[in-house]
């Protein structure tokens, strides 16, 4: 049964100089919940590069995220859309601890970020695929032994689990291949294995695609709805519609640091996203004027 998605059936926090209305609600949280992020707002401070200091460069401020509130239940798949700079990196840091809220709190099964990170962090997997990531003089399994050591899995059922792992990412052809050999997407898929290693609660992707060929991808889509499925909570950011349709329960959508929308995604098609998410984030009317502009 196909779903139509319109800006009223959202659960929607307004993109600013917008008016409210009576369906607009936040996200409500409850014990079942995996994830939450409770107004957490985010702000960089920056300076100019020493190089800069005569320049017009200056130092200054950038929200990253303000008052950002969502949540994700156990066992489901929350894609994260939004162009580029919109906050999509910046909350998956937010869950791992890489980076800790300027004001409101995050909370992984049910442990806050700020006060018990050692816990948060043994629930989550973040998938980390650029190169000085990992021992370019070592193979994927060297790698992925000397990871899993770091995550306390324990000895004696590690080769097993390091096996399992590269099998699940495809990797298992090159697994005694030194990473300094790896092309990008073999890169990526051995940062899914690292994630995966230590059979974490919450899974962390940003942009797990972008350097997959189509059978690669096709494989790695099935694998996260197989996690889903076995009971883990799976966090992806992608520029995608196809992959959000494809992998996802639940669709965030950020704009300018801001929540702009929480929806619920199985089941629709992906011209219906697609229409959606310019429809709330009005990305298409700049692109219309562009056109415009350079037509005349």
């Amino acid at each position: 049964m196909r779903m139509e998605l319109t800006v009223a059936d959202t659960i929607i926090q307004r993109l600013p100089g917008s008016t409210s209305s009576a369906t607009e609600t936040r996200p409500s949280f409850i014990e079942m919940d995996s994830v939450v992020l409770d107004s957490v707002t985010k702000q960089f401070r920056h300076r100019p590069a020493l190089s800069n200091w005569l320049s017009r460069e200056r130092s200054g401020e950038t929200l990253a995220l303000v008052d950002v509130s969502l949540r994700v239940q156990r066992g489901k798949v929350l894609v994260l859309l939004g162009p580029n700079g919109s906050g999509k990196t910046t909350t998956l840091k937010l869950i791992s601890t890489m980076l800790l809220p300027d004001s409101g709190r995050v909370l992984i099964e049910g442990a806050d970020t700020c006060l018990r990170a050692g816990t948060v962090r043994k629930h989550v997997g973040f998938a980390v695929a650029n190169e000085r990531s990992f021992f370019p003089r070592l193979s994927a399994r060297e790698n992925l032994d000397f990871f899993a050591s770091l995550e306390d899995v324990p000895a004696k059922i590690r080769p097993a689990r390091i096996q399992a792992m590269l099998e699940r990412t495809g990797l298992q052809d090159t697994a005694n291949t030194l990473a300094m050999k790896f092309s990008s997407g073999m890169y990526q898929r051995l940062g899914i294995a690292r994630a995966l290693i230590k059979e974490p609660s919450v899974i962390l992707l940003d942009e797990p695609t972008r350097s997959l060929d189509p059978a690669s991808t096709a494989c790695f889509w099935n694998l996260v709805r197989e996690l889903a499925d076995q009971g883990a909570t799976v966090i992806l950011t992608t520029h995608s519609f196809q992959e959000a349709v494809a992998v996802g329960d639940f669709v965030a959508l950020l704009h300018c640091g801001r929540l702009a929308a929480y929806q619920k995604i199985r089941n629709i098609e992906v011209e219906e996203l697609r229409s959606f998410y310019f429809q709330t984030t009005g990305e298409l009317n700049h692109i219309d004027e562009f056109a415009v502009r350079n037509c005349r």
